[in-house]
């Protein structure tokens, strides 16, 4: 019998008014999975997102984690639950610097009581990204597009989650930057175990790293499975995934 899904939405419906966003949703993800969310500008992706982070409440249908219905838990206390989310944007703290910014991120999911222990997730941070390290003095608002991406990976890292929801983390960056960042996650999920939910327009690039995907348009499902078979599809490729960084 298959382990009873980590995140697990069923015929979700989020709406912006009378405007529906998402129309009957299914998607689950397994712990250890990397799943991508894929689709055009406007497809729901960050909308689907949000939802699961407890930003927008579903107008409809049910999202589970670990077997617990959200409705009604607030942001913050899904972030104690294992939900990590580096949002669109990255939406760090720029007049802070970025071990201030990262001192907030434990902060989501301990509160005042931050540890001594703190300076251990430190130095595993900083093993995994040595940039930081060297910046962790500097002003957060002062970083380079990447070195950013970087930081707010670290700051949903602090939180320890169970699960890292990624929306759109390519946005605005070069695609060796791209490349980077994909490896920098596929590490997380080879190396710690960690269960990874991307949204991302960098489609291809996106699949060659992922295990399963599926495919946004106008709020609904359109495809889903195995990355390799949608890369695959000719249909999807010329309809929803183009080229982006992987070719």
């Amino acid at each position: 019998m298959a382990p009873e899904p980590l995140v697990e939405a069923r015929g979700l419906g989020v709406a912006y008014g009378n405007v529906a966003a998402l129309k009957g949703v299914d998607i689950e993800v397994r712990a250890g999975e990397f799943v991508a969310i894929l689709g055009p500008n406007g497809a729901g992706k960050s909308t689907f997102m949000k939802a699961l982070a407890g930003v927008h409440p579903a107008r409809q249908g049910t999202i589970r984690f670990a077997g617990r219905d959200l409705a009604g838990v607030p942001p913050a206390q899904r972030i104690r639950l294992g939900i990590g989310i580096i949002p669109e944007g990255r939406q760090l703290f720029p007049d802070m610097s970025v071990r201030e910014n990262l001192v907030l991120g434990a902060y989501a999911r301990l509160g005042l009581a931050i540890p001594a222990s703190l300076e251990t997730a430190f130095d595993r941070l900083f093993a995994l990204f040595p940039r930081l390290r060297e910046r962790q003095n500097q002003l957060a608002g002062s970083l380079s597009g990447g070195e950013a991406q970087m930081l707010a990976i670290a700051r949903a890292l602090m939180t320890e989650p169970r699960i890292l929801l990624c929306d759109e983390p390519s946005l605005g960056l070069a695609p060796l930057l791209v490349r980077e960042l994909l490896a920098t996650l596929k590490r997380l999920k080879e190396e710690r175990g960690l269960t990874i939910l991307l949204a991302d327009q960098n489609a291809l690039a996106a699949l060659d790293i992922a295990d399963r995907g599926y495919v946004f348009d106008t709020g609904r499902v359109v495809a889903s499975g195995p990355a390799a078979a949608l890369k695959a599809d000719e249909r999807l490729r010329a309809a929803y995934l183009g080229t982006g960084v992987g070719g």
